[in-house]
């Protein structure tokens, strides 16, 4: 049963989907910075200085200034400024994973459309494959036409 798990666990797929769900991981911090630190504060400059981290509806009877001051108090908290800033992510990791599958595939395409030419042919007295430039057999002598 180890020597089993040990087959599974060393084969190129296993080895190389670790590898992708470790740079998949790291490609989601990446994009989650890009989204808080960089695209969210001129989208919030643009409506008036609005900070979307910062959203939220509070379930409870008393009324908070903050996000900070609700979660301090421990009050129920919708933030919903949070999860906009979520599924921002979200759109922009499926994004960019969907132009990276549309770039492989377009490059398979192109690798497909290639012709294969052949190296080899059969000799036309033994039916051995001998390269294609061959003039004469190497297992019966006989002479090949061009």
């Amino acid at each position: 049963m180890l020597e089993d798990f040990k087959k599974f666990a060393l084969k190129g797929n296993v080895v190389d989907m670790a590898v992708g769900i470790i740079i998949g991981a790291a490609f989601g911090k990446i994009v989650s910075s890009f989204v808080k630190d960089v695209l969210m504060p001129p989208i919030g400059m643009l409506m008036g200085g609005m900070d979307f981290s910062q959203l939220f509806i509070s379930l409870g009877d008393k009324h908070y200034e903050t996000l900070a001051q609700a979660v301090e108090a421990g009050a129920p908290v919708i933030k919903y400024g949070a999860f906009i800033n979520t599924v921002l992510d979200f759109l922009i990791v499926a994004f960019a994973i969907f132009m990276a599958i549309k770039v492989m595939t377009s490059m398979k395409k192109k690798e497909e459309a290639a012709p294969e030419v052949p190296t080899t042919k059969k000799c036309t007295e033994c039916l051995s494959e001998i390269p294609i430039e061959a003039k004469r057999c190497s297992h019966c002598a006989s002479t090949q036409d061009a």
